[in-house]
């Protein structure tokens, strides 16, 4: 008896040393495993790579070079001199000459300029007798963050820039307050509420998160349930199997969108400007783009946890990319051009406009182009794609 407890220790470290070998055979299993399923693979290096490149080179909040445009008939040096300096300040970016002010609240409807600089005919001419003409900047005021730096920076320069214009006869105007009157007006989002910009933009993110994920699960869960054979047994082409299966996700989606539109309106006083006739079917074609790219990446994956990395793989650039965090001309321009190839850039384009601005199907004819195109694609890959056999 007395040698028992010597006879217990050495077996507890016997069976603590095979514990740790099973403990090491997991772990190497785990690994092995890990790397034949690249997918995964892919995401736990990918997703950490971009993140750390889109918030270090992509991501900005004061952003420059904004599009611009300019309406005035004056060609006389002093409106070329303000101009001049609004441009050095490197925030605004003269792109397009406004022939009217229809002219100019269609290139603001379109997004295709965020500011109108805007003078009158007869500007020098009044700016010379002293009669302080005014100088009014139009502003897209529906994204603050984007606007406030701009309009800040067009007080300061606009301030200085007739030092070198006004000298002899017309030194004694650079003696006083400036000779004209600086106005900003800003349209859509006076106030600069942030909700105002958020809010309508969640539309779009809950629309690309749950489209994309209910759909990329459809083909996998057929085939990891076993329901695939049955349905490849049927005289159903790859089409009618796609189609009958985004189908149901649009009147899901629709729904979404309902419910945000009327949590928008009673619960944070998010103005409807435009029309739901122009916001329902934009917004539908935005929906059935994800469902089309979800079936895509369900043709793809092998199973579940495939088909949801694959998806949140492309929702973080989506989220980063496409304006609804950060401002979009903040990014560098290779970052625009990949926020271009990505519907919910296009969507929160259309959603902001229609709801904040009223603009209507023409002035959002090249984003609502770019969405059926991307869809067209999405589907076209899809029914490539699609599983014949099981193979």
């Amino acid at each position: 008896m007395s040698g028992a407890p010597g006879d217990v220790r050495p077996a507890r470290r016997g069976a603590l040393a095979q514990s740790w070998q099973r403990l090491v055979a997991m772990f190497v299993k785990e690994f092995i495993q890990l790397r034949r399923d690249r997918p995964t693979f892919a995401m736990i290096v990918g997703i950490p790579l971009i993140q750390l490149l889109l918030f270090g080179y992509a991501i900005n909040t004061d952003p420059k070079h904004l599009p611009t445009a300019i309406l005035t008939s004056d060609d006389s040096p002093i409106p070329r001199a303000i101009v001049g300096a609004l441009r050095a300040t490197d925030y605004f970016d003269i792109k397009y000459v406004a022939k009217g002010e229809a002219d100019a609240d269609a290139l603001i409807l379109s997004n295709k300029a965020l500011f109108v600089i805007q003078m009158p005919p007869d500007f020098s001419r009044r700016l010379v007798r002293g009669e302080r003409p005014t100088l009014l900047i139009v502003a897209d005021a529906t994204d603050p963050t984007a606007s406030s730096g701009a309009i800040a920076a067009a007080l300061g320069a606009a301030n200085q820039a007739l030092d070198r214009e006004l000298t002899g006869p017309l030194a004694a105007l650079a003696q006083g307050p400036p000779p004209f009157e600086l106005q900003v007006q800003r349209r859509y989002n006076p106030a600069g509420e942030t909700r105002r910009n958020i809010v309508p933009g969640l539309i779009g993110t809950i629309l690309t998160m749950t489209m994309l994920i209910y759909t990329a699960l459809s083909v996998t869960r057929e085939i990891e349930r076993g329901t695939m054979e049955a349905l490849l047994a049927m005289p159903v082409k790859p089409v009618e199997i796609m189609l009958g299966k985004i189908t149901p996700y649009v009147v899901v989606g629709g729904v979404q969108m309902a419910t945000i539109l009327i949590v928008a309106s009673f619960l944070f006083h998010v103005p409807i400007v435009g029309s739901l006739l122009v916001l329902v079917p934009l917004t539908l074609l935005f929906i059935i783009a994800n469902l089309s790219l979800g079936y895509t990446l369900s043709t793809v994956a092998v199973n579940q946890l495939q088909a949801i990395q694959m998806t949140f793989f492309f929702f973080l650039p989506s989220m980063l990319l496409s304006g609804f965090l950060f401002p979009f001309y903040g990014m560098p321009v290779w970052a625009q051009y990949i926020g271009e190839a990505l519907p919910l850039t296009h969507y929160l384009r259309i959603v902001r406009s229609v709801m904040l601005k009223g603009s209507g199907f023409v002035d959002l004819a090249a984003d609502a182009g770019a969405l059926a195109l991307f869809t067209l694609v999405a589907m076209s890959i899809a029914v490539m794609r699609f599983r014949q056999t099981l193979d």
